[in-house]
This record gives C-alpha cells, sequence and structure tokens, in this order.
C-alpha cells in the first residue's frame, strides 16, 4: 500500500495532469527492480504502473527516465511502455506508465525480438553520448557527446566507475591501471560504427512477453553508443534464447571479432553491479582485465 495522504495527492496531481477526474481505488505492490518501489494501481481510468523514490536523493531521475522511454516509443522498433506522468509530491517522486499485461510467447518471439533490436540499433546520431546525463540503476550515467566510441567509453564509462570504487576501497589501485590500460586498447578494439540508439540496460529483466505475445522492453538507461553494448548486456546473466544472436546477426550482422569484445563491453556494467551491490562482481572483472 501508499500512504494515504500521498495516495490523494497523487490522484490529485494525475487529474489534473491527465485532464479528467483520477481516484485511486488500490495500490498494490508489484515486483519492479531493487532501486525503486512499484505498484500496479487501480483507477477509475484503468491500471496504471507507478514507481516512487526520494525526491532528494535522486531529483531527477523518473523525468530521465520518462526522456528515455519517449525516445525508445519515437522510433517504434520495439513496443516501450508509454510514459505518462512524472512529479514529486512532499519528497516523494513517481513516475505514471501504461501497466503491461504479460502474455505467451508467439513461435516467432526471440526472432521478432532480435530484429526489433535490430530496427532500433539502426537509428543513429552524430555524436555517441545523449543530449542529458541519466541514471543506470540507480549510478548517475553520464554521457557527454564524443565522435569517437573509445573516448566516449573510456571517459564516460569506464574511468569515472573504476575511479569511484577506488574511492569506496572497493578495488585497489592496480586495478585502476589495469582499467587505464585497458582504455589505451580502446581504439584498436573496436571497429568504427555510427552511434546506435542503446537501450542501455537491456538484461532478462528488462524485458516481458507482453499481451500480444512479443517483447515489451523497460527501465531504459539510453544513449546512442557501440551497438554490441547491448547484446553484451543479454549475455551478462542469461535468459536470451540462442535464436535471439541468430536472428539478429541475420538483421544487422556484427563486426568480425566480436565474441573478442564481449567481456569488454560487460565491463561497464559489470562495474555497475559492484558499485551498486558490493564486491562479489570483483572476481569477474579481475577476470575481463586479464584477458586484454
Amino acid at each position: 500500500m501508499i500512504d494515504e495522504i500521498l495516495q490523494k495527492q497523487l490522484s490529485a496531481a494525475l487529474s489534473e495532469q491527465f485532464k479528467v477526474k483520477i481516484h485511486i481505488n488500490e495500490a498494490k505492490s508489484v515486483h519492479g527492480g531493487d532501486i525503486n518501489k512499484t505498484f500496479r494501481i487501480a483507477t477509475n481510468e484503468g491500471y496504471y504502473f507507478l514507481k516512487l523514490n526520494n525526491a532528494a536523493r535522486y531529483p531527477d531521475m523518473f523525468a530521465q527516465e520518462f526522456a528515455g522511454l519517449e525516445e525508445l516509443r519515437s522510433v517504434q522498433a520495439l513496443h516501450v511502455p508509454k510514459p505518462l506522468a512524472y512529479g514529486s509530491l512532499n519528497g516523494t517522486s513517481y513516475l505514471v506508465m501504461e501497466f503491461m499485461t504479460k502474455g505467451q510467447a508467439v513461435p516467432d518471439f526471440w526472432d521478432n525480438f532480435a530484429a526489433g533490436l535490430a530496427r532500433q540499433h539502426r537509428v543513429t546520431n552524430k555524436h555517441f553520448g545523449y543530449a542529458i546525463p541519466n541514471y543506470i540503476g540507480s549510478l548517475k550515467q553520464y554521457n557527454t557527446p564524443y565522435s569517437s566510441w573509445a573516448v566516449f567509453y573510456a571517459f564516460n564509462r569506464l574511468i569515472p566507475l573504476i575511479k569511484m570504487a577506488y574511492d569506496k576501497q572497493i578495488v585497489e589501485k592496480g586495478m585502476v591501471q589495469q582499467v587505464e590500460a585497458l582504455c589505451r586498447q580502446l581504439p584498436q578494439l573496436f571497429p568504427a560504427e555510427p552511434p546506435a540508439l542503446l537501450h542501455g540496460d537491456l538484461w532478462s529483466g528488462n524485458f516481458i512477453v507482453g499481451a500480444n505475445g512479443k517483447a515489451s522492453i523497460f527501465d531504459p538507461a539510453v544513449y546512442f553508443g557501440h551497438r554490441e553494448m547491448d547484446l553484451a548486456m543479454t549475455r551478462l546473466f542469461g535468459g536470451f534464447d540462442t535464436r535471439f544472436y541468430y536472428a539478429y546477426h541475420n538483421a544487422y550482422p556484427l563486426a568480425p571479432g566480436w565474441q573478442q569484445r564481449i567481456g569488454v563491453c560487460q565491463l561497464y556494467p559489470l562495474l555497475v553491479h559492484m558499485l551498486l551491490f558490493g564486491g562479489n562482481y570483483y572476481n569477474s572483472i579481475k577476470e575481463v582485465l586479464q584477458s586484454y
């Protein structure tokens, strides 16, 4: 349940935003990750999905998630839940979006999913990066634009996080130096490709089989980056069928050597998880660094 006062305030805020009287009849807690409190709210206008968090701690998180969802929806490559409203009330920030009903996968689910992701990745931009910083989990994600993927990945992703880990005494100086050495190799490791519109946090917990039997993606950390980042993320925790990768490669073939770059692409989410959830990811990071 959500606080009764907050519920009334939220009803009023949604009524004003939607230009129709909204009454929240029920707020049922649902699983929605480790960062936010999440609910299915039943209203006189139907069901919605609600996220709540601390407005002082994450003042712009939901504004940026709203923008990221809109960005992905605009390309019409995969289904993305429609964001409806965001704001803050008495120190609590909220995001309201379309509630997605789960369904049964169609026979060609993985082929459809892969083809949609390939279409999304063909959406490009002049630079690697994004118009605004956003979040991956609860960590700030900086998106300063660069024309070089290697420079972007080094200075917006790997170096800031390994230095943060060092400052928190999670890693030793030697690992920082290893990451810095890897960053000097990045121009030789990655072939030139145009910036691709990325989901940014595409693991199995951030998609569901929608009511139409096809993939719906959510909880993005959007930016324009190297498309192998999304694909490496799908491999980090499993949950994606082998057919997905064959279908993606048929739709938008990867450059030679992509298999050897999986580890370096996974280094960023591994650093994120080490910072958010503790040192259990340390050994995985160490193994990646020893490979280069």
